[in-house]
């Protein structure tokens, strides 16, 4: 198989401070990106001029403001490279990020997709943990690695996967092809969108390549649209991973399975949060469709913890 060539696609919203960073991040891969596409989601600050002072290195394309799904389904249409990767404006790559998916690909026909570790590190720099090891289908993966840094997740291992994945966009390697096969991010979700995409492509695979080593960085900030406002951020997720359902009707048993582990969750938290602000009767409401709709004993545990307050 010939060497795949990466197109790295950054959605930018008001990203003026952090943008020089992602972009650097990339240029300095090892394994050189086929191409860097920044999309301006309709910025007001000067984003649109720190992407000016890289000139030629970089594609620069603005719309108006239409959602980070919407950005980086506009740079995966207008991408050349065969393969897809994505980085938000305020994270960044390690320098072997492509690199190291870049070699497996090209020895490995067989993947799907890939994914792999990443940090977390709050804004001054300090790290707070890392992904797979605070996740259990993350900690499943590095258990059966043992000492090996590559492992391969298949089909019966995709129900932890999906319930709470270890991976995220910004250390997902997928094909071009697929993606757009898949019809890429979904619209008119600013929370979850991620795991509404990732969902599908896990549906439609059967082997996926993990990096058990950090490749990446998320970088945890109070204006992220997960801890600006709470409650609507479960909402958000709530809502995302509802339309998910009614949309991928036709999961694999595996995958479904973990699905409905996910809304369960993702309804439990939006209990916690309501909870939280005195919404007692509204916090119950928002885990006791879980209850109807697939009665088990966690079902009813989540619901008592909702009413214990």
């Amino acid at each position: 198989m010939s060497a795949p060539r990466f197109s790295v696609v950054i959605p930018a919203y008001n990203a003026q401070d952090t943008l020089a960073r992602a972009l650097d991040s990339v240029l300095a891969q090892i394994w050189p990106a086929f191409e860097i596409i920044v999309i301006d989601d309709g910025s007001s600050d000067a984003t649109a001029a720190v992407a000016a002072s890289y000139g030629e290195k970089i594609r620069y394309l603005r719309q108006d403001n239409a959602g980070v799904s919407a950005a980086r389904n506009h740079g995966a249409r207008i991408a050349s490279g065969d393969w897809l990767t994505f980085l938000d404006a305020d994270d960044w790559y390690y320098p072997n990020r492509l690199q190291r998916h870049g070699e497996w690909i090209s020895r490995d026909v067989g993947l799907d997709f890939l994914t792999g570790d990443y940090e977390y590190r709050d804004t001054s720099g300090e790290l707070l943990g890392c992904s797979m090891e605070s996740k259990a289908s993350g900690r499943a993966m590095l258990a059966k690695a043992a000492d090996n840094s590559e492992v391969i997740m298949q089909e019966e291992e995709f129900e932890a996967f999906v319930a709470d994945h270890f991976g995220d966009t910004h250390t997902l390697s997928l094909p071009r092809a697929t993606f757009l096969e898949l019809g890429g991010y979904p619209l008119g979700f600013k929370v979850c969108e991620d795991v509404h995409l990732l969902t599908r492509l896990v549906a439609c695979s059967r082997r996926v390549g993990v990096v058990c080593e950090p490749l990446a960085v998320y970088s945890i900030h109070a204006a992220s649209a997960t801890r600006a406002d709470p409650v609507r951020a479960q909402f958000e997720n709530v809502r995302t991973l509802i339309a998910l359902g009614e949309e991928a009707t036709n999961l694999p048993a595996v995958v479904r399975r973990g699905y409905t582990t996910r809304l369960r969750q993702a309804r439990l938290n939006l209990g916690y949060a309501l909870s939280r602000t005195g919404s007692r009767v509204s916090a119950v409401r928002a885990v006791l469709p879980s209850l109807i709709e697939a009665p088990s004993l966690v079902s009813v545990r989540n619901l008592l913890s909702i009413l214990r307050g």
